[in-house]
């Protein structure tokens, strides 16, 4: 196993030590989840735990299942306790990117109605500011070419993601188009620009959600909580 893997199984198995029987627990998208989720899945057999699931993509879901997990829909559910999910990006103010698995609509709502949000990442993801890894914007298809000239006009640099060599389209029927920063040195200000935009549906910036970051080393875990923040 490569030291990226290690570390992504470290927070992984780290993060699975929160959970409790019984337990609603909100299900991310990404490698370091799938670690998450098989680690999850040997821990409910070992300790016959009980857990339900609610997901963040289709993709998530499918995994899920396949290891015994049970899943139901968000709005068969009153909240969910908790909530794991990677991240492609972090900084020390526990600000983040997501969204390289084009699945940050879902998993933006799904967080917004947690008691409790855990990020689990490797070393390799925590930076001194955000903008290193492209920004994704969800966006409509229906006039999507003339936002995209206007975020050119606003030297965002928008590029289409495409999958073989067609536009992407996520679970949710959307385009996704990706901000090429280099670095963010105003992530509100950006987050309140393209939350005013008409024709975004949702961005990447995940700004003062999570409430503890687990990042994978090496040899083992660090952690980020958001109540040292506040002190």
């Amino acid at each position: 196993m490569d030291n990226i893997s290690l570390e992504k199984q470290h927070a992984a198995i780290a993060a699975t030590l929160l959970i409790k029987n019984g337990m609603t627990v909100g299900l991310g998208t990404g490698s370091t989840v799938t670690f998450f989720l098989n680690a999850l899945a040997k821990r409910m057999r070992r300790e016959n735990l009980s857990i339900t699931g609610v997901t963040t993509s289709f993709k998530t879901e499918i995994i899920a299942q396949n290891l015994g997990i049970k899943i139901v829909d968000i709005d068969d559910v009153a909240t969910i306790d908790l909530t794991i999910d990677g991240a492609d990006e972090v900084d020390y103010d526990m600000n983040g990117i997501k969204g390289g698995g084009a699945a940050f609509l879902m998993e933006k709502i799904v967080a917004n109605n947690s008691k409790r949000i855990v990020w689990i990442v490797d070393s390799q993801k925590v930076h001194l500011k955000l903008g290193l890894m492209p920004l994704p914007l969800e966006v409509v298809p229906f006039g999507s070419g003339k936002l995209m000239t206007e975020l050119t006009k606003q030297h965002l640099y928008p590029t289409w993601r495409k999958k073989d060599g067609k536009l992407l389209v996520t679970d949710m029927g959307h385009y996704i188009v990706d901000l090429s920063l280099k670095t963010i040195d105003q992530p509100y200000e950006l987050a309140r620009y393209l939350d005013g935009k008409i024709g975004i549906v949702e961005h990447g910036l995940f700004l003062d959600i999570a409430d503890e970051i687990i990042i994978g080393t090496t040899t083992g875990v660090e952690y980020l909580f958001r109540s040292d923040l506040q002190k």
